[in-house]
């Protein structure tokens, strides 16, 4: 995501964008791009009928994996394209989107069975507070970037660009490796999406902790949850269309 991010706006489109906004779009894409998918990825692999065990351990280690790494690789990329942040930003962030979360989840998970509760009827029953909590939070980001999105529907179009070629090339390559490997279609439909999807909720609350609301950032993390969804409901078609 950096390497496009930076081909595109200091190179393709230098001379539609100032430099300045162009870094804040890329240091948007770079934090899009470092956070793996943990949430979505469930609906989407129901959506393919894929293995739901599968899916569950890839989940659990991306948020192992960005419990430790996810604060050093944005810094470290951010830094290379010359964007100055706060580490203990960074660090909080993580601690307070994914770590407390995970710990949360974990000692649910062990009262209930302390006591003889079901952790599925839980989850049944958060379902629709769950997803109703992930549209109302979408509908507020829109909302706070509805008069960028309006006024600039040519920077939306530029920042999209970019975010299509990421996804669908990390699609790709994905794809390929999955072939090479010979997994069946529950195992290698949700080891292509999940490579592909990203936390955008945390992305999003990243930039806008680092950057501010109505940062160019901030902008580019919310196009990125603009094209996400569509893009991943494409490859679920193209998933299940070349399964039959």
């Amino acid at each position: 995501m950096a390497a496009v991010g930076w081909l595109f706006f200091r190179v393709f489109f230098a001379p539609w964008v100032a430099p300045a906004d162009a870094q804040q779009y890329i240091a948007g894409m770079i934090l899009l791009g470092v956070a793996p998918c943990t949430a979505m990825v469930f609906v989407w692999n129901q959506l393919v009928k894929g293995d739901p065990n599968y899916t569950l351990v890839q989940v659990s280690v991306n948020d192992l994996i960005m419990i430790v790494a996810y604060a050093p690789i944005a810094a470290l990329l951010l830094g290379v394209s010359d964007v100055a942040i706060p580490w203990q930003t960074l660090v909080w962030s993580t601690v307070l989107y994914v770590l407390l979360p995970l710990l949360a989840g974990m000692a649910t998970r062990a009262y209930l069975q302390r006591t003889g509760g079901s952790v599925a009827a839980l989850g049944r029953r958060l379902k629709p507070f769950a997803i109703g909590g992930l549209v109302f939070t979408v509908v507020l980001l829109f909302g706070f970037q509805a008069a960028t999105i309006v006024a600039q529907p040519l920077v939306i179009v530029l920042i999209a660009i970019p975010l299509l070629v990421q996804t669908y090339g990390i699609f790709i390559i994905s794809r390929i490796g999955a072939r090479w490997l010979g997994l069946p279609h529950e195992i290698a439909a949700p080891a292509c999406l999940i490579g592909t999807s990203n936390f955008f909720e945390l992305a999003v609350a990243v930039a806008i902790s680092l950057f501010g609301l109505h940062s160019g950032a901030a902008l580019a993390t919310v196009v990125g949850v603009l094209v996400e969804v569509p893009v991943m409901l494409s490859l679920v078609w193209w998933l299940n269309r070349s399964q039959a």
